[in-house]
């Protein structure tokens, strides 16, 4: 970004610049005199033109042109000392030498104007696209008010910029306060910011509003409304107080439209979240109402076989019944498990209960969990000796690892182990659930872990579910910032492997020394 005092430089020091090299030109012009002629030292007066025109501004080069070449006919055209001249030729010399002092004068003090303007456009344009580049990188746009203050102040008056945001437009602050002030306003600038927002105009000198005014006043304007406004002082170069200001608004506008497109994208997400919310409800409600009829059908069925007649069953005719019961009254809680897991877990503000938790001990459990339902003991374990503690929440993820071996177990061919394992993989710890069961097709391998999405049909169809573990235990590896993908096996059958994160446990506290 160009230099804001090289931009702004005040006027006085640039005409004391110019002087000078006129001041420098004349001791140059009166030290070679005696040895150069008249056209040479004409010549040294038009140089003096061209460079103190770097610094004056056409109103003083002229005149100081014109003087000059007065002095120059007084002090070295024949007879010195008088404004007289002798010759024609001095005259047309004379003449010629202030007409192009003139003309390179203002030449040169256009070009000037020029390049002023341009390094401030430049220096704006920095500006500008220096806030922006802040605000779009923001989480929350009031954390860029310092830098639009910081912006605000190049060029401006003396007295610190002052900002103020209406708390209605920031999505990000939910207390009681009206308005979120900086810069310490007193009275009367709080009333003209005030006053500002709410009209979503300009206000103070050269607005045509309140241009008694000592400050501009200028809203923070997004497409619908102000979302506050900023109070700055006018600089002290009054031939640019109408692009500072036009400036100071683009810089104003870009903090509105960015705390409007804030607010905005707040909104959204909050109606996202709240649709997503419905739909899984919805989706919930319906998984419920159809996928619990069966179990509960077959309970009332049994119960009431065994209510209306137990004396005429047979002993084995009650046992089967009574077995019937406990299996889908089993089948029915984990299903109402994983629904309600699942529905926990994909609200917005997961928490989750974190312990430090030994992987010999989750795996244990799960293995305790399934051996009703496995008569066989086609479960078989194996754990890496030496594991460290895992930082978990040990009742989600015995729960995932207990869905993935029902299904494993579901799916499995029916004489063939299945094998959960625990191991170090690199900086992560690997639990996985491996069978030898048909497989997964490459196309499914992602979608049997979206909710009530189950694996081929012709699989599926003699074998119940729902399709809600796979994607509650998704849902648990990713609330402990670990992955669960499924890959095939070597020689048949499918590895479910959970990845997840370890670091080093805390060290346990020194025992105190006896007193």
């Amino acid at each position: 970004m160009v230099d804001a005092v090289s931009v702004f430089q005040p006027r006085a020091g640039r005409i004391a610049l110019g002087l000078a090299v006129w001041a420098v030109a004349w001791v140059v012009m009166l030290l070679v005199d005696p040895w150069t002629e008249l056209p040479n030292l004409a010549l040294l007066l038009v140089l003096a033109a061209a460079v103190a025109g770097l610094w004056l501004p056409v109103s003083a080069s002229l005149p100081v042109c014109a003087l000059s070449a007065l002095a120059f006919n007084w002090t070295f055209v024949p007879p010195r000392g008088t404004l007289s001249v002798d010759l024609h030729a001095h005259a047309w010399l004379l003449g010629a030498m202030l007409l192009v002092s003139w003309i390179v004068s203002a030449l040169v003090s256009r070009q000037r104007s020029l390049a002023d303007a341009a390094r401030q456009a430049e220096a704006r344009i920095g500006q500008l696209r220096t806030l922006g580049d802040l605000l779009r990188d923001a989480d929350d746009p009031l954390a860029c008010a310092a830098p639009l203050a910081s912006a605000l102040a190049q060029g401006a008056g003396p007295s610190p910029v002052r900002l103020l945001l209406l708390r209605e437009a920031l999505p990000l602050r939910d207390d009681e306060q009206l308005a979120v002030w900086f810069g310490d306003p007193d009275g009367d600038a709080r009333a003209g910011l005030w006053l500002c927002a709410r009209q979503a105009a300009e206000l103070g000198p050269g607005t045509g509003r309140h241009d008694d005014q000592p400050y501009w006043y200028l809203p923070l304007r997004g497409r619908g409304t102000a979302c506050g406004a900023a109070q700055v002082q006018p600089g002290v170069d009054t031939g640019l107080h109408v692009e500072q200001r036009r400036h100071s608004q683009a810089l104003c506008d870009q903090m509105g439209l960015a705390i409007e497109r804030a607010h905005a994208l707040a909104a959204a997400l909050h109606a996202r979240d709240e649709a997503r919310a419905q739909a899984l409800r919805s989706t919930l409600l319906a998984a419920i109402a159809h996928d619990h009829r069966t179990p509960l059908a077959t309970i009332v069925g049994a119960a009431s076989t065994l209510a209306e007649a137990d004396s005429r069953l047979a002993p084995a005719q009650r046992q089967r019944l009574a077995a019937s019961i406990v299996e889908e009254a089993e089948r029915l809680a984990r299903l109402t498990d994983n629904t309600l897991g699942l529905a926990r877990l994909d609200g917005p503000g997961v928490q989750i209960s974190l312990d430090w938790e030994s992987a010999e001990e989750l795996v244990g459990s799960a293995a305790a969990r399934v051996r009703p339902g496995d008569p066989q003991r086609r479960v078989r374990t194996r754990v890496e000796p030496g594991l460290p503690l895992l930082r978990c929440d040990a009742v989600l993820v015995v729960q995932m690892l207990v869905n993935l071996l029902d299904n494993a177990l579901k799916y499995g061919a029916p004489d063939a182990p299945v094998e959960l394992m625990a191991r170090r993989d690199g900086d992560a710890m690997l639990l996985a659930v491996r069978d030898r069961g048909p497989g997964v097709a490459p196309a499914l391998r992602e979608r049997i872990f979206d909710v009530f999405r189950r694996g081929d049909a012709a699989q599926t169809a003699q074998r119940p579910g729902v399709g809600v573990g796979l994607a509650l235990s998704r849902a648990v590896a990713r609330v402990h910032g670990g992955t669960l993908i499924v890959r095939p096996r070597r020689h048949g059958g499918s590895a479910f492997e959970y990845r997840m994160p370890w670091s080093a446990p805390p060290a346990a506290p020194a025992d105190e020394a006896p007193s």
